[in-house]
């Protein structure tokens, strides 16, 4: 793997420099400013604070990702994501659920080949194709708020306003390339913000779960 080869897949980015998207840069804050958040909410909740932390890392790996624009950078972008949503669903599984955590870790797997086997049917949807790989997380989500509207009905709602907020972040990633025409700097930076809110909030709700029982 070139891990030095330079990534040029936004439109605000013009040229190699460091601060070439200034922009998509500078927003990554809105994921560091919903960790710092969090952290002082999940107090108590060690899984809701080991979120918040990786919530950090993701604004961090992003970070790189549109300074450095390498390869190195966009594996330090979306590990991090990754760690995220792995942890997210074994959270939501074991408190939310009531599974044992072997159980809870098993179903946590299960994300990985659902992601892989989706990829090719997201890809044909309209807009949001370009962005294929993210797609499968708010429609789990989705799936999870079907499921546990009557074992857990707040949740459940936080949910579908969570994956609301993602189909939102993700229309906005999915047209920076096409927005170039009209919009300088593009939308991607539309992504971090609402991302950093969204993950945010689905953190708040998944603490406000286990705070009350």
């Amino acid at each position: 793997m070139e891990l030095l080869r330079e990534i040029d897949g936004y439109c605000e980015r013009m040229g190699p420099e460091y601060w070439a998207e200034p922009v998509n840069a500078v927003t990554n804050a809105a994921f560091v400013i919903a960790a710092v958040i969090m952290w002082r909410r999940s107090a108590g909740v060690p899984l809701a604070r080991a979120l918040s932390v990786i919530l950090g890392l993701i604004g961090l790996g992003s970070y790189l990702l549109h300074t450095h624009a390498q390869v190195w950078a966009a594996i330090a972008d979306t590990t991090p994501i990754v760690v995220f949503i792995l942890v997210y669903l074994f959270a939501i599984n074991r408190d939310v659920w009531g599974m044992r955590p072997w159980v809870a870790a098993l179903g946590t797997a299960a994300f990985i080949p659902y992601a892989i086997l989706t990829v090719p049917v997201w890809q044909m949807v309209p807009v949001l194709g370009v962005s294929a790989g993210y797609v499968a997380v708010p429609v789990l989500i989705l799936i999870y708020a079907a499921l546990l509207r009557r074992r857990a009905p707040i949740v459940a709602r936080g949910f579908v306003i969570g994956a609301a907020i993602l189909f939102a972040s993700l229309t906005a990633r999915s047209i920076d390339e096409a927005s170039c025409v009209h919009i300088p700097h593009g939308t991607h930076f539309l992504w971090h913000i609402l991302n950093g809110i969204m993950l945010g909030w689905m953190i708040e709700v998944y603490r406000r779960y286990v705070s009350a029982i």
